[in-house]
């Protein structure tokens, strides 16, 4: 049996109900890592390139004309299809972005403007794969909100070459700069700045736990969009459902890492025992097959309930990255769902959809994070600055109420800064 079956209770006492345990091994080096990096700067760069990589390099920077011939190199077909993609991502996007707004009462004047992040660096694994699609997901919504400098840091392969495919993404996106630099240390460098790397107010993107960890350490120094786990997919499904695309839709997330987490939730038993058999079938000829198949047997379940009206409790408890809808009448459920990273109704849309075409990004919260987080997006790169003009005779209708609520806090400079402009007596300041 290649993913065990558990009833809800059952589920939650196994391992595989808990958030990823942070390794406090790898947390060492990790903080070693940022530490030489911010002594040592690109010397520091280089030997963990060397180390971690297996590549020596000349150079951490990616030049201009080595991005536009990786952008010249992609098969024609495939440019066309990343550019319709980045269209789709670009829309999605600027739906998102806010207009500032004022609003004046009684001679105070309030409101709101929205500040682009002026650098901002975006995190994309890299080394023996190729992530266009990451590129796309977190260069274009910075780009959208208007950050003016965007870089890009991934790492090299062996030979010190980075895939001409993440290369064109960060082309075709309009990244300002791309680094051959990975792991923690690619971290450290967006972070406090090298001699080549810039230091960035924010940084994002997913990672490995090298790099998950390394975000947590600099968060406070940068912004940071989430702490990203392992890849989720929780997938609802009732007994008219297609077990072929259940088990298709599993193993999407399964093929990431041994660590990802593919869930069936279902009201049919013979429905889970039909995906059970099509994943078998299915992994036969899938070239990751190892891999989905460890993330299978060691994190996924089927979770068998006994209505619908009970599958919900479940899934907000899950607060799953992806969430699949393949039950009749899949809308009429949608107010039930308060925790998801992003929710895909219908039998035909795999959660693929949302990683490659809709414009949707696949950013998404895990490990639970979507009870408080939500998918990356223009907010991530913008700040609100609020801004407040008061006349001078409101000011002095609200003068003794505002220094009532101070000295209830026992802040009486807070009350007099306000009864200064109402008073040409200071004694009466102590009223």
């Amino acid at each position: 049996m290649p993913i065990p079956i558990y009833s809800y209770e059952q589920y939650r006492q196994t391992s595989r109900g808990t958030n990823p345990v942070y390794n406090e091994e790898i947390r060492a080096q990790v903080l070693e890592i940022i530490n030489k990096v911010r002594k040592n700067g690109d010397r520091a760069l280089f030997e963990y390139t060397e180390q971690f990589d297996g590549a020596v390099l000349d150079q951490l920077q990616i030049s201009v004309a080595e991005l536009q011939t990786a952008h010249q190199q992609v098969e024609n077909g495939l440019l066309t299809v990343m550019h319709q993609a980045a269209d789709q991502i670009e829309k999605f996007h600027r739906r998102q972005l806010r207009d500032e707004w004022w609003e004046e009462n009684s001679g105070l004047l309030v409101g709101q403007r929205y500040l682009p992040l002026q650098a901002v660096g975006a995190y994309v694994p890299g080394g023996t794969a190729a992530y266009p699609s990451s590129v796309l997901m977190t260069v274009i919504p910075a780009k959208v909100a208007g950050v003016e400098e965007i870089i890009v840091c991934t790492p090299p392969d062996i030979n010190g070459q980075v895939n001409p495919l993440t290369l064109a993404a960060a082309y075709e996106a309009g990244a300002t700069a791309v680094y051959r630099i990975g792991g923690a240390q690619a971290i450290a460098a967006m972070a406090y700045g090298t001699e080549t790397v810039p230091q960035v107010q924010k940084i994002v993107g997913p990672g490995n736990m090298y790099v998950t960890l390394a975000k947590k350490e600099v968060y406070g120094q940068v912004g940071i969009d989430m702490l990203a786990g392992p890849s989720e997919i929780v997938i609802v499904a009732d007994d008219q459902a297609k077990p072929s695309f259940i088990a298709a839709d599993l193993l999407s997330q399964a093929e990431h890492d041994p660590l990802s987490k593919p869930i069936l939730i279902s009201t049919s038993e013979a429905l889970a025992n039909l995906v059970l058999q099509e994943i078998e079938k299915q992994l036969l000829n899938l070239p990751r097959r190892e891999i989905a198949r460890t993330s299978l047997a060691n994190q996924g379940a089927i979770i068998l309930v006994a209505t619908l009206e009970d599958v919900w409790p479940l899934v907000n408890d899950l607060a799953p990255e992806h969430l699949e809808l393949q039950i009749n009448e899949a809308w009429r459920y949608l107010d039930q769902v308060t925790s998801a990273g992003a929710v895909f109704i219908g039998s035909h849309t795999p959660e693929a959809l949302g990683d490659y075409w809709a414009g949707t990004n696949h950013v998404l919260p895990t490990g639970q994070a979507a009870r408080y987080a939500s998918a990356l997006g223009t907010d991530d790169f913008i700040r609100r600055s609020q801004v407040i003009f008061c006349r001078e005779e409101t000011l002095q209708l609200s003068a003794t109420k505002i220094a009532a609520l101070a000295r209830a806090e026992g802040l009486e400079a807070h009350a007099r800064s306000v009864l200064i402009r109402g008073k040409s007596d200071e004694s009466e300041l102590q009223d």
